[in-house]
């Protein structure tokens, strides 16, 4: 059986619905990244990782279901010096999920995962969950995958701190394993974040931000980039990857069991 939300027949949803199942929603966006991967990073990331959370969780026998990634929403306009990037404004995109979350949960489903696969979308997807909460008296759960993941590439990455912000090792790694469209010829560490500090975190995974100060307001990016692709590897993607769905899926079955 499909584990794909949109391969259902209504009989079918309606059995997932009565067997309260979870209901996977990954989260991404198309933006620029850099001259060496494509514009869908974020959502194929997004859509990845739903896909095989949804697969680990039934060797466990938990039913879950994944839709479509959502592959728009917002990004600051910072990122519109270079093609590919779609630009939704928050409210809207808070309208969207907040929208797609609702008929799922006038459906009947009240388990809901949201995958956070874009910084961005961290606060906004954040007051969303309330929104629901409130509307609905149904508290679903977000989760950044990478963030579960971080304590691991500390452990494998190759570059140094600075290196993987946007369109960097983390992300190229990925794509790697993926076998997506990636032109390693075209990488450059040209734009490695330069700029580090006790209270603001110089990578995403640099032990998290005390205070928020967007990267974009850092440091002018000349390629799309921050940070080191050149060190990326097909292996620290795998790896990541394998990390991401291992953690993500011990904290759904903790979620289900709630």
């Amino acid at each position: 059986m499909s584990l794909r939300f949109a391969d259902q027949r209504w009989p079918q949803l309606q059995a997932a619905i009565e067997a309260n199942s979870l209901v996977i929603l990954p989260v991404g966006q198309m933006e620029e990244h850099g001259r060496h991967l494509p514009v869908s990073t974020d959502a194929t990331i997004a859509g990845a990782v739903g896909l095989r959370l949804a697969e680990a969780l039934a060797e466990e026998d938990i039913q879950a279901l994944v839709l479509p990634a959502i592959w728009t929403g917002y990004s600051t306009k910072d990122m519109v010096l270079w093609p590919g990037t779609m630009r939704i404004r928050p409210q809207v995109f808070m309208d969207l999920i907040f929208d797609v979350c609702s008929s799922l949960i006038e459906m009947g489903f009240r388990k809901l995962l949201l995958l956070n696969c874009h910084g961005h979308h961290t606060g906004a997807l954040r007051v969303v969950t309330r929104q629901i909460a409130d509307a609905h008296d149904v508290y679903m759960a977000l989760v950044s995958p990478g963030a579960l993941a971080a304590e691991r590439f500390q452990e494998i990455r190759k570059s140094g701190r600075g290196g993987s912000i946007h369109a960097g090792e983390y992300e190229t790694s990925l794509m790697l394993h993926l076998g997506e469209l990636v032109d390693l010829s075209e990488a450059t560490d040209e734009d490695i974040m330069r700029y580090h500090s006790p209270f603001v975190a110089g990578d995403n995974f640099a032990g998290g931000q005390k205070v928020f100060w967007s990267t974009w307001g850092l440091q002018q990016s000349k390629t799309g980039v921050y940070g080191d692709p050149t060190v990326a590897t097909e292996e620290t993607g795998r790896e990541m990857m394998e990390e991401m769905v291992q953690n993500t899926a011990a904290f759904a079955k903790e979620f289900m069991s709630a």
